[in-house]
Parts: structure tokens; C-alpha cells; sequence
């Protein structure tokens, strides 16, 4: 049996725009494979690499997309996750940009002064902020969220997640991705 290491194959919606900017929408090639075989995917570009069986051999998709649109949520979950993508990574405290693992999130107005745990009451912070903050509300100790926070629409999660490409782009994905990139001019 061969053992495959294909690239991941982005996926869009009928549109053509990614599913999700962050993460960004991909699969792997078993699963495009298969979604090809039970057409519900157009294939829109190949990697030149082949998939082989004894009777069967074709490109990998390296770009799909679904052949019948999904709709996005209508509110986003709250989720850490999330939190820190509406935030866009950075401290609401002191600005700075952090990767996921070393931010936390904080409750504006602490919990054990009544605070919840809701979009409209939790930030990204990092540590030392954070601890700096502790359980104190923001007015005692003069330390205010940058933007107010609350609940994101799903379009400011997906444009918040164009500023965070992953460290991997395929260069027939470029096309499909960051619609916004200004294009390169040849004068």
C-alpha cells in the first residue's frame, strides 16, 4: 500500500469564496476524493501530483468548490477561539498581538463581582495584563478594553481572519483568497 502526503485542497462555497478565512476552509484528499466520486464538488484547480488505483487514476483537486451554497451561521459562537479572532489577537489592554496560546480572556467586569461570561464582557488580554487586572473592575485600576467589547457578526470574524493567512498557500489558492490585496501592477 502507498502511503500519500498530498497538499490540503481548498474548499469554497458556490460563490467561490473560502468557507472560513480562520481556520481556513480545507480538506483533506480522501475527502475531496470522495466528495468528487459523489458529486457535490466542482473541481476548479489540480495539483500536477496523481492519486492511482488499479483501474482509476486523477490529479488531486488542490481548489474546490461546493456545488450547492451554505449559508453562514447567523451568529457567530462564542467561543475562546472566537473571542480572540474578533479581538484580532491582541490584547484588548495594552495592544500588543500575541498567538492564541499565550493570550487569555478576561472578564471585563469580573465574575466574582456578578460579570459574565458573554461576548459583551469578555476580551483577549495577555497574561501580564490579565494578572495585572485580577479580579478588579476596569475603572479601579484604569485599565479599559481598546474597543468596547460585544457580539461579532460572522463577516467581521471572516474579514478579522483574512489578516492571519496559515503558514501554508498553495499558489493556485491565491486567486480565492484576500479579495481585498491590492494586484500587482506591471508599468
Amino acid at each position: 500500500m502507498t502511503a500519500y502526503s498530498f497538499s490540503p485542497t481548498l474548499v469554497l462555497n458556490a460563490d467561490y469564496q473560502p468557507l472560513s478565512y480562520f481556520p481556513l476552509s480545507l480538506w483533506s484528499w480522501q475527502d475531496t476524493i470522495k466528495a468528487v466520486f459523489l458529486d457535490r464538488v466542482n473541481i476548479v484547480s489540480e495539483y500536477d501530483e496523481v492519486v492511482r488505483s488499479p483501474g482509476f487514476s486523477m490529479k488531486v483537486p488542490s481548489v474546490i468548490s461546493l456545488k450547492e451554497y451554505v449559508k453562514n451561521q447567523k451568529s457567530p459562537v462564542f467561543t475562546r477561539f472566537n473571542v480572540f479572532l474578533r479581538d484580532r489577537f491582541s490584547c484588548q489592554y495594552c495592544g500588543s498581538v500575541k498567538q492564541s496560546h499565550d493570550l487569555t480572556f478576561d472578564h471585563v467586569i469580573p465574575r466574582s463581582l456578578g460579570g459574565r461570561t458573554n461576548w459583551n464582557n469578555v476580551v483577549a488580554a495577555c497574561r501580564p495584563c490579565n494578572f495585572k487586572k485580577g479580579s478588579k473592575r476596569s475603572k479601579e485600576i484604569n485599565m479599559f478594553p481598546i474597543i468596547k467589547p460585544e457580539a461579532p457578526s460572522t463577516n467581521l470574524l471572516k474579514k478579522n481572519g483574512r489578516y492571519f493567512p496559515p503558514n501554508y498557500l498553495h499558489e493556485s489558492w491565491r486567486d480565492f483568497l484576500y479579495w481585498d490585496t491590492e494586484l500587482e501592477s506591471n508599468n
